[in-house]
């Protein structure tokens, strides 16, 4: 028992592939992800901060870094299954709450307990730290499956993520990420040439808006 056990338990989050069982041309892990992320949410905190948004960094920061820890419990569930039906994303929350929560008062010191509570709680929230950490994953998602696209991986369940990741983008309550996310980066995403139509999937989308 002790901060050894969590420090050697993140090992474990670099062998935990996302999207199992599919072909990849790149595989990612969760550890990876969580990087990912952290970098993606600094960005759009900065867009949102110039927009007059006062953002809590620290909070950010803890947010992203330890938003999929859980993981090393139940592995990396595929997307459209987590998300197929509301009650079976609660049970799983509940699953990850419940694990983690035992985690960290058998493997944690007491000393620490409090905090850790509060760090490796649900960050997905309505604060804007937490619309920026829904976001900055999302985007992960949205990349992963574009560059599995680009290179002409023709599994319909890339198409399918990329839809959903992309919509649930443009739905994000947070003006100014969205608007540079839509009119900048989205421009250039359309400009790539890819093996998929890329371009064709986005303006369905975008029609749908």
């Amino acid at each position: 028992m002790g901060i050894h056990t969590f420090f050697t338990s993140l090992n474990d989050l670099e062998r935990i592939i996302r999207a199992p069982g599919r072909f990849k041309f790149e595989e990612h892990n969760v550890a990876a992800h969580s990087w990912k992320v952290s970098q993606y949410a600094m960005l759009f905190a900065t867009i949102e901060e110039r927009a007059g948004q006062t953002i809590n960094w620290k909070s950010l920061y803890e947010k992203t870094i330890n938003h999929d820890f859980a993981e090393v419990f139940i592995g990396d569930i595929k997307t459209p299954v987590k998300h197929s039906s509301p009650e079976l994303k609660e049970m799983i929350a509940k699953v990850e709450e419940g694990m983690m929560e035992k985690f960290i008062l058998t493997e944690i010191p007491e000393e620490f307990q409090e905090v850790f509570f509060d760090r490796m709680k649900e960050g997905k929230d309505d604060t804007v730290e937490g619309r920026l950490l829904e976001l900055a994953d999302k985007l992960d998602q949205f990349y992963e499956s574009f560059a599995e696209l680009k290179r002409g991986n023709s599994d319909p369940e890339f198409a399918k993520m990329y839809r959903i990741a992309l919509t649930k983008l443009l739905n994000i309550p947070l003006k100014a990420s969205v608007d540079y996310f839509k009119n900048v980066m989205l421009h250039d995403v359309m400009s790539e040439e890819t093996a998929i139509d890329v371009q064709e999937i986005t303006r369905q989308v975008l029609g749908d808006k």
